[in-house]
This record gives C-alpha cells, structure tokens and sequence, in this order.
C-alpha cells in the first residue's frame, strides 16, 4: 500500500489531522502548492506543474526538488497532474490536501470531480485543508471517526438513491434526493457516524473543528 499526499494550491491549515494525513505518505507538491511543505515540515519527492503562480523565492527555497514542469497551455491543472504522477508511482490511496479554498474556486469544484472519480476508479481519495475534511460516499455502508458534535454534509452531484445517515442528529432511512436538494446540509455527529449509498455520487463534507467566527 502507498499513500500519497498532493499538496496544492488551496488554503491548508497545519492541524493534527494533516499531521496525520501526512505520517507515513509520499509528497508531491503541485504548482503553488509547494508553499505549504515549510510550514508542515515536509520535503516532497516531486514538484509537479507549469510554475506559473511559483514566486521566485518560493523556487529558491526548494533549489534541490526535482521538478517536472509542462507548458501553461495544457490540458490538464496542475493537481491533475501531480494525480498522475503519484499513479505513476504506484499510489493505491490518494490524500488532495489544500484542495480547498485559495484564489480559485473553480480548481476547488474540480477536485472535488477529480476524487469522486479516482474513488470510482478504485483510487480511495480524501480531501483536507487541516479545517474540513472532504470524502466521496461509496455505494456501500462507509463509517467515519468523527467526534461528536461534529458538523457535517452530504453533497449530492447527482440525483441520489437509498441514502441512509445513522450516528447523526437527523437520522436518514433509505432517502431519495433530487440532484440539487439542501436536505442533507449541516447534520451533526452523535455517534458512530455510518453513511450508506444505493446509486449516485455524493460528498462527505465534514468540519471536525469549531467554524471560526467573525
């Protein structure tokens, strides 16, 4: 089994979760997300992308990673290809950490596609910033060691069928849900929290730390 954990361009906060995430794991950095290695400690084996939004000092940093650098104009994000990479290596388990928040929230909705489709690949795939973790639901029961009074969502990204939640404020029981419904946004853990999926694709999306107030 190897473990990779892509380190990209969204926000990541250093938390005890990632630490975990990143015990044991390879690294590969993509593009801009190389900025966070410093703040985590890490060296990654690998950095991947077209440099485009790398800082000069940034690459100063980091003068002795090898590099794999493609043109502006291609066909694929730089955390697209960092994937492939680590494929390439032999990744059997994926970790996307940064992979949400930052500058650019259309890269934030293509990694959530990206992980729903190496899970169906075969690929187990998590996403982080330190704050929310991100998990796409496989079509059988999946259980999760979330704390109590954990807040969490399921995200449908298409109509969905025999969704059942156990462990949760707002139990489900074998629900149907239009692609689009709100119905299962903001439950919360109570117990041991089991989530299981007939047909479709939905997200996890949980927060196992207070929101921040502003």
């Amino acid at each position: 089994m190897s473990r990779f954990v892509i380190l990209l361009g969204g926000d990541l906060f250093p938390t005890p979760r990632v630490k975990r995430a990143l015990a044991g794991a390879r690294l590969i950095a993509a593009d801009s997300g190389m900025r966070h290695a410093a703040a985590l400690g890490v060296a990654p084996e690998l950095w991947t992308g077209d440099f485009d939004s790398v800082p000069e000092q940034l690459l100063a940093e980091w003068p002795d990673t090898p590099r794999q650098v493609f043109p502006a104009g291609k066909d694929k994000t730089d955390g697209e290809l960092a994937v492939d990479a680590a494929r390439a290596r032999g990744a059997t388990s994926l970790v996307l950490a940064g992979a949400f928040g930052g500058a650019r929230a259309d890269h934030a909705y293509l990694h959530l596609a990206l992980a729903l489709q190496l899970a169906e690949q075969g690929v187990p795939t998590s996403l982080t910033d330190g704050a929310q973790d991100g998990h796409p639901l496989p079509r059988r029961l999946a259980r999760f060691d979330y704390q109590p009074g954990t807040l969490f969502s399921v995200i449908g990204f298409s109509d969905l069928a025999g969704l059942s939640v156990r462990g949760a404020r707002w139990p489900l029981d074998r629900m149907s849900m239009p692609f689009g419904s709100s119905l299962t946004i903001s439950n919360e853990v109570t117990g041991v929290l089991e989530v299981e999926l007939e047909s479709g694709r939905a997200m996890l999306i949980a927060h196992p730390y207070p929101l921040p107030t502003f």
